[in-house]
């Protein structure tokens, strides 16, 4: 009787823990039920600007080239003559027309040069009359037998000399006025300032660089490409390529080019060969120096395509939204190669051409949450 009483007992603990277990687990299993049907009862009002429909677009492929844009006209204004910098009178990014004054070099030293060859000039111009009236002379007296012939040729002696004197020092003030002018350095071209080398009160020796002048308008591509490469890249080959410092146009990078010169020879320490890109006129930047990077097309082929903000990453993971009936699905997705002039990815599998996604991706979606299309057309990659 005790034993059955002990054993009445523990089946009435067991019972009670076990209601008490179910009914927790009920309790915890009901708000996660709520949540999903709130989450899939709120639904979505999309219109056409929120759907791309996939599609196949021209991939292009081909070497990598990098470098950077270098003006193909640019001049390096040195100071010709040894002189103190006066003024400097451009600043870096100002431009400047052809002819413009752009450094002032101190010229009183020159200037005496030439006051002094221009005096010796006018003395010796006298000479050279002098000489020449004597000769005419003693010529005509020569004729009339009044002079020897010796006379007549020391005459004619002198008269070279004086002549020879008058163009030595004739050359003497061309110089000094040459030198003269160099103490003025001018543009040789319209263009902009890029690099301010002086300043007032430095000692300017020959040779020392004083300003640099571009031409923005002659910018290129001045890029490297891998030499194993060289065999499939040819002059006339269109450039796809980015800019840095450059803002692109929303997925696309925009800037392009053609191979104009390749050279001949690779560079003995990287091994790669420069590669000189003719760019289109919209796609010149103002300034020089910037770093660029992009693919020659050698290769074009039709590649399923799709756009940056369409995709969601996480991790190593990449999804996208796509819809399915009257749900949106979340799908996984592999990815090849970036086009550089689309900026759009080629899509090696999960989406085929014609099935439309969310054209920008979002976190607060849920997997089957329903939607409804306020406008039934849709765009397709590229418009």
């Amino acid at each position: 009787m005790l034993r059955s009483l002990c054993l009445d007992r523990f089946s009435i603990a067991f019972s009670v823990i076990l209601i008490f277990s179910l009914g927790m687990l009920t309790g915890c299993q009901k708000p996660a039920t709520e949540a999903e049907k709130t989450a899939e009862s709120v639904e979505l009002i999309l219109g056409n600007e929120d759907i791309l429909q996939i599609g196949t677009s021209e991939h292009g492929t081909g070497p990598v080239i990098s470098g950077s844009l270098q003006p193909e006209i640019r001049a390096d204004l040195r100071a010709e003559v040894s002189a103190v910098v006066l003024k400097v009178h451009k600043e870096n990014g100002e431009m400047v027309r052809k002819g413009d004054l752009l450094v002032t070099l101190d010229n009183a030293v020159l200037r005496d040069n030439l006051s002094s060859a221009e005096e010796s000039l006018r003395a010796a111009a006298q000479s050279l009359d002098g000489a020449e009236r004597q000769f005419q002379r003693i010529k005509s007296l020569q004729a009339q037998g009044m002079v020897s012939t010796q006379g007549l040729e020391e005459s004619e002696i002198k008269r070279n000399a004086a002549q020879s004197e008058f163009v030595a020092v004739k050359a003497r003030v061309a110089a000094a006025k040459q030198q003269l002018d160099r103490t003025e350095v001018r543009a040789p071209f319209q263009g902009v300032v890029s690099a301010r080398k002086a300043s007032a009160g430095d000692t300017a020796q020959i040779g020392k660089e004083l300003i640099q002048v571009i031409d923005p308008s002659s910018m290129r591509f001045e890029g490297q490409v891998s030499a194993d490469q060289m065999g499939v890249v040819k002059i006339g080959q269109r450039v796809n390529f980015r800019i840095n410092g450059v803002a692109q146009t929303g997925d696309q990078l925009g800037s392009q080019g053609i191979v104009k010169r390749i050279d001949g020879a690779a560079n003995p320490v990287t091994r790669q060969v420069s590669v000189i890109v003719a760019i289109n006129a919209k796609d010149r930047p103002p300034v020089a120096g910037l770093f660029a990077e992009g693919v020659i097309e050698t290769l074009t082929k039709p590649a399923v395509m799709i756009s940056e903000s369409s995709l969601r990453r996480e991790g190593d993971k990449v999804f996208v939204w796509v819809l399915d009936s009257n749900k949106i699905v979340k799908r996984g997705i592999q990815l090849g190669d970036r086009d550089t002039r689309l900026g759009a990815w080629v899509v090696k599998g999960g989406l085929t051409a014609g099935e439309k996604v969310l054209r920008s991706a979002s976190s607060s979606l849920k997997d089957g949450q329903q939607f409804t299309l306020r406008v039934d057309t849709s765009t397709k990659v590229g418009q």
